[in-house]
C-alpha cells in the first residue's frame, strides 16, 4: 500500500479536514489543528506530502519520527499541528485495512464508554445558569464555563471577583451536587488575580480550574496549584511528551488537557498520558473545534487507564459523518467501526466547507483600549 496523495479541506467552524488517499482505495481522515492559521497547517502538509506520497502509510511511528526531527526546532506549533493530522489519517488506513477500530490497536479498551463534557455561557448569571440546565436535560453530567465576560486587569476590583463568583455560583444552583463544573480561566487573569478567584470559588468544589495562566512559565502555574484545593487542568497549548515533562515532574497540574490535533497525534497523547499516569495525573483531552478531533480522542482515550473527561465542543459529526458519533446519558459509547469509525459524508462536507480564513480579532479592554488575551 502506498500514500498516492494529501487533501486538505477547511470546515466550519475552525477546523481542517485531512484526507490521506492511497492506492489500494483506502482514505485516512484527520484533523490538524486550524483555528486562525489553517492555511499555513495546510501549507505544512504539502510540504510534508513529498516526502510521504509513495510510502507506506502503515509505517506511522517511523514518518512521525522523520518529519518530526526534520525539523530545526522540532516544537512548533504549525509542524505539530500537521504531525497530528497525518498520524491520526495513517491510524485510520491502518485500522481499515486490518478491519479494526484503532482502540483495539493500542491494546484494546479499558472502558465501554467515553464521559464528555459541553460547555455553557451567557451574558448574565441567570443565562449561564439557563445555558446549564438546558445542557444537563440533553444528558450531560458535567459542564464547563468561562466566568470572564471582560477582560480582567493584573489586579481587579473585588467587584469583578465577586461577578466572576456569581457566575459560577449560579451555575452551581442550577445543576446541583450531582453535576460536574469544570471553570475555564482561558489564561485570561495574571497568577495573582487566579490566586485570589481559586480562593474564592473553593466553595463551590469545581471539577477542575483550567488554564489560569499562560503555560509558559511552569513555576507559576506551580504556585497556583499549591495555593489551592481546587484540581488545576492545563495543556491545551502544550505539544509533544516533551512539553509536558515539566508539568508532570513539578505536578503543576493535576489534570493534562492534550489537544489531540496538535500535540502529536494519537499515538503521542497515549505517550503524554502514560507519562502522566506515572506521576499520578488524569487527561482530560481538549477539543473545541471539530468532530473529527473529538473521534480521534476517543479512540486514545478507551485505552487510556488515567483518562477522566473528553471535551465534545466538536460534537457528534451531524450532517458530516453518515453515521454520527451516539451520545447517552453523558457517555459516547466506544465506535465500533473500523479505524476511528467514522466516514465523510461527500454532500456534508461541502455543506461543512470553510470559505473564508477569519483572523478572530482579539480582546480590547474597554477602560483604555489594551489588547487582552482571549
Amino acid at each position: 500500500m502506498r500514500i498516492t496523495r494529501l487533501e486538505v479541506t477547511p470546515v466550519r467552524p475552525r477546523g481542517l479536514l485531512l484526507r490521506v488517499h492511497t492506492d489500494e482505495g483506502l482514505v485516512g481522515y484527520g484533523s490538524p489543528m486550524n483555528y486562525e492559521h489553517g492555511r499555513t497547517v495546510e501549507r505544512a502538509l504539502m510540504d510534508m506530502a513529498d516526502y510521504l506520497v509513495g510510502r507506506d502509510p502503515r509505517r506511522i511511528e517511523d514518518h512521525w519520527q522523520a518529519l518530526f526531527r526534520s525539523s530545526y526546532s522540532r516544537q512548533m506549533p504549525i509542524l505539530l499541528a500537521a504531525l497530528s493530522g497525518l498520524d491520526m489519517a495513517c491510524l485510520d488506513i491502518l485500522g481499515k485495512s486490518l478491519d479494526a477500530p484503532v482502540w483495539r490497536l493500542l491494546g484494546g479498551p479499558v472502558r465501554d464508554r467515553i464521559r464528555v463534557y459541553s460547555s455553557v455561557g451567557g451574558p448574565s448569571p441567570g443565562e449561564y445558569a439557563a445555558n446549564a440546565r438546558s445542557v444537563v436535560a440533553k444528558g450531560f453530567t458535567a459542564v464547563k464555563m468561562t466566568p470572564f465576560p471582560e477582560p480582567v486587569r493584573y489586579i481587579d476590583t473585588p467587584a469583578v471577583v465577586d461577578d466572576v463568583v456569581a457566575r459560577v455560583a449560579a451555575v452551581r444552583e442550577a445543576v446541583g451536587a450531582g453535576v460536574d463544573v469544570a471553570i475555564d480561566f482561558h489564561r485570561a487573569v495574571s497568577p495573582a488575580m487566579a490566586r485570589i478567584l481559586v480562593k474564592e470559588l473553593e466553595p463551590l468544589r469545581p471539577m477542575f480550574v483550567e488554564e489560569p495562566t499562560h503555560p509558559e512559565n511552569v513555576d507559576a502555574l506551580l504556585e497556583i496549584t499549591r495555593s489551592t484545593s481546587i484540581p488545576i487542568a492545563t495543556g491545551e497549548r502544550n505539544t509533544t511528551r516533551w512539553g509536558f515533562r515539566e508539568i508532570c515532574e513539578k505536578k503543576a497540574a493535576a489534570v493534562l488537557q492534550p489537544d489531540i490535533r496538535h500535540c502529536g497525534g494519537i499515538l503521542e497523547m497515549r505517550r503524554i498520558a502514560a507519562y502522566a499516569e506515572v506521576h499520578y495525573l488524569a487527561v482530560a483531552p481538549h477539543s473545541a473545534a471539530d468532530a473529527v478531533g473529538v473521534a480521534a480522542s476517543l479512540q486514545a482515550m478507551a485505552a487510556t487507564p488515567n483518562f477522566l473527561i473528553q471535551e465534545f465542543g466538536g460534537g457528534t459529526g451531524e450532517g458530516l459523518f453518515t453515521a454520527p458519533l451516539r451520545f447517552e446519558d453523558g457517555f459516547v459509547p466506544l465506535p465500533e467501526g473500523p479505524g476511528l469509525g467514522i466516514e465523510i459524508d461527500p454532500a456534508g462536507l461541502e455543506a461543512h466547507r470553510l470559505t473564508d480564513w477569519p483572523l478572530r480579532a482579539m480582546r480590547r479592554s474597554a477602560e483604555d483600549g489594551s489588547v487582552s488575551d482571549t
